[in-house]
């Protein structure tokens, strides 16, 4: 089955009214925000710590959302895939209307964020980091499915009977619809293992662990699909994108972040 997407999947904008833009991106970021902090405020780890609504607001929207994944998840983006452009306009690391935000970074402003978060309320790091950790799945399949609509990040040519073609690919080919495997895999897929992770064990920090294992592991292969960024390509074995390089050290992170967490029962 091939599937030509209409020019509906070449614009941004959800809503106009005059220079007023609302945007899919956005949209999937403010809904993401709040389905969380509605899951976390119910969250059994956010009882067992006793933080209030308030401070669970806090932690979704100021230290998670924009601390967190804008602020990080910018800096990332222009560390990892725009550093010629910071070096030659350090300025442009402000420039957010031209878009780019990276998971990594955001995942990194999101853990600086918490810790600045535990350290300000007296909270124990790690089991706050398994109710956030089991969270993101949420706000992952959202943001991909932002992507898709915005007709952006898709997949690499494929040589199927089926596919899409995107109204963004200058080349009008046919294409695997990576956003959506990205929103099943890193969304759907995610959150079940994580929650049944959950259930079977208590340990603080098992949770969080598995995240960087299992979400390191979903993205890297389903990178393979996808295709890389035009201005930077493969940066190593030929083969391997960036968001797959990063999946690394984030994979090894979670077993040794693991073996901490069983060690120091």
């Amino acid at each position: 089955m091939i599937i030509e997407l209409s020019d509906f999947f070449n614009n941004p904008s959800l809503l106009e009214i005059g220079s007023v833009k609302i945007q899919y991106y956005a949209v999937t970021w403010l809904l993401s925000a709040y389905l969380i902090y509605l899951f976390l405020k119910s969250n059994k780890i956010i009882k067992e710590i006793n933080l209030s609504s308030e401070r669970v607001n806090d932690l979704v929207f100021l230290y998670g959302l924009f601390f967190g994944a804008m602020c990080g998840g910018r800096v990332g983006y222009m560390l990892f895939y725009g550093t010629d452009q910071l070096i030659n306009n350090p300025i442009s690391l402000f420039f957010v209307w031209q878009g780019g935000l990276s998971f990594h970074g955001g995942l990194l402003g999101v853990v600086v964020s918490v810790i600045i978060f535990c350290k300000k309320y007296e909270v124990k790091f790690l089991r706050l980091m398994d109710a956030v950790a089991l969270s993101m799945p949420i706000g992952l399949g959202l943001v991909r499915i932002g992507n898709f609509l915005n007709g952006e990040l898709y997949g690499k040519p494929t040589s199927g009977d089926w596919g899409f073609i995107f109204p963004t690919d200058p080349f009008g080919y046919l294409r695997h619809p990576s956003q959506l495997y990205e929103s099943f895999g890193e969304g759907i897929v995610l959150f079940l293992m994580l929650y049944f992770i959950s259930k079977l064990n208590n340990i603080h920090g098992v949770v969080c662990s598995s995240f960087l294992i299992l979400y390191g592991s979903i993205r890297f292969i389903i990178e393979f699909f996808r295709q890389p960024d035009a201005h930077i390509g493969y940066v190593a074995l030929e083969s391997l994108s960036m968001g797959q390089l990063l999946c690394i050290p984030m994979i090894i992170g979670g077993f040794v972040l693991l073996s901490y967490s069983r060690r120091n029962v």
